[in-house]
């Protein structure tokens, strides 16, 4: 059975997070930045309540929770401890409501770190400051059951050998929950499946196979034969991407995102599979109750 998954925000639900910037916060004293973030977080724990609520109403089964749910937690000069907010023990509670909320209705939830995490960068800066996101993101993931923090390889620097082995190498400095939490994607104009499974095998991850991305930055590998060999490296229920082009598979840059999935898309063998799949497509939950629906139709 394929479990669909709506990817952090709504198109027309109003259901919003609310976020804030560092220059803002900046112009308070200490103690009005901590009642400014803690008061969001309880408007984004609450939000993330309703979006479970809403998934579970549709038959989506799958949330990707939204990396900013917590702003700014690990900025420089604002970032903050969840402790350390006036509201935190309300804040942790409404969380793990969430999580006993997801449990209860069957829908999985996951996190996708934005690009600047890259740990198999050549500079330390860049690492720490990745290693201390998904660390971040784990944290949540604790507290809300979410079982997946899906990554990106990164670019090629001085070759891609040299980088997976980086990566390799810091994926070891975290902490041993964030390392079973850890996914790598295969990505749209560097890193294809071919070049990930040979990193998935040695340090024990599973690849999130994005067919979209293999279509655009395809390898040797058939979309059968990779989906195959994807799944042999999940422990538990392997998650997939799919996604249409905006302007059709014509144009040479194929990678934006159309608002919904063409159905001549989506591989039909899958349909046999027991995955969790994220339909990355701008309309957001308006696509994936469209392609729910498509499935239902097609041959």
């Amino acid at each position: 059975m394929i479990r669909l998954g709506l990817v952090c925000i709504f198109r027309e639900e109003p259901i919003k997070f609310r976020r804030t910037t560092a220059k803002y916060l900046k112009q308070l004293s200490r103690s009005k930045q901590l009642d400014k973030l803690s008061e969001i977080l309880l408007h984004n724990a609450d939000s993330l309540l309703k979006a479970l609520n809403f998934c579970s109403k549709n038959g989506i089964g799958s949330f990707r929770v939204n990396s900013q749910l917590f702003p700014l937690k690990t900025h420089p000069e604002v970032g903050y401890d969840v402790k350390d907010l006036p509201s935190s023990q309300k804040i942790i509670d409404k969380l793990k409501t969430c999580g006993e909320f997801a449990d209860q209705k069957n829908i999985r939830t996951l996190f996708h770190p934005d690009q600047f995490v890259i740990i198999s960068s050549p500079h330390r800066r860049v690492v720490e400051n990745s290693l201390q996101e998904i660390e971040y993101q784990n944290e949540i993931a604790e507290l809300i059951n979410a079982d997946v923090i899906n990554i990106h390889a990164g670019g090629k620097y001085d070759g891609k050998k040299l980088a997976l082995e980086r990566f390799a190498e810091n994926f070891q400095k975290l902490s041993t929950t964030a390392q079973a939490k850890l996914t790598v994607e295969n990505d749209d104009k560097i890193y294809t499946p071919s070049d990930l499974l040979p990193l998935c095998e040695n340090i024990r991850i599973p690849l999130v196979y994005d067919v979209h991305h293999h279509r655009c930055n395809p390898d040797e590998l058939s979309i059968a034969t990779a989906t195959k060999k994807a799944l042999e490296t999940w422990n538990r229920e392997p998650l997939f991407h799919i996604s249409s082009p905006k302007f059709g598979w014509d144009r040479k840059d194929c990678r934006a995102h159309h608002d919904f999935i063409h159905k001549q898309d989506f591989p039909n063998f899958w349909k046999k599979l027991n995955i969790t799949l994220e339909v990355e497509a701008k309309a957001k939950e308006l696509a994936v109750l469209q392609l729910k629906d498509d499935l239902k139709h097609l041959e």
